[in-house]
């Protein structure tokens, strides 16, 4: 009964959603470091920085494999892929020639007559 009651005195409460945080890999790491120089729980860090301890653990692991660093977020690219990225910006130069080209051609056209 007295859920009942508790769930209808929320009803006219509107919820706002939540923000999703962002923390950059630097925050990550430097968090990592500190509570392993302080030799702090996960609790006491998660405190510290306003953090859930569960988000600490996870960026913990992650630090120990090596992926808080600058390059962690790169994907590998393949060679094909490479070559491919190479040729198209090699295609747009070439279209920005041709047509810095054509104006050029237009003018002194114009000029000459």
């Amino acid at each position: 009964m007295k859920a009942a009651q508790k769930n209808n005195a929320l009803e006219g409460i509107k919820k706002e959603p939540l923000k999703r945080r962002m923390f950059t890999l630097e925050f990550k790491a430097e968090v990592v470091r500190h509570k392993r120089a302080e030799n702090l729980s996960l609790a006491e860090c998660g405190r510290k920085f306003d953090v859930l301890p569960r988000l600490i653990q996870q960026w913990e692991k992650q630090y120990e494999a090596g992926q808080l660093t600058a390059a962690a977020g790169r994907r590998a690219v393949s060679p094909e892929q490479a070559e491919i990225t190479r040729l198209r910006a090699e295609l747009s130069r070439a279209k920005m020639e041709v047509s810095i080209l054509k104006k050029a051609a237009a003018y002194f056209a114009r000029e000459s007559l």
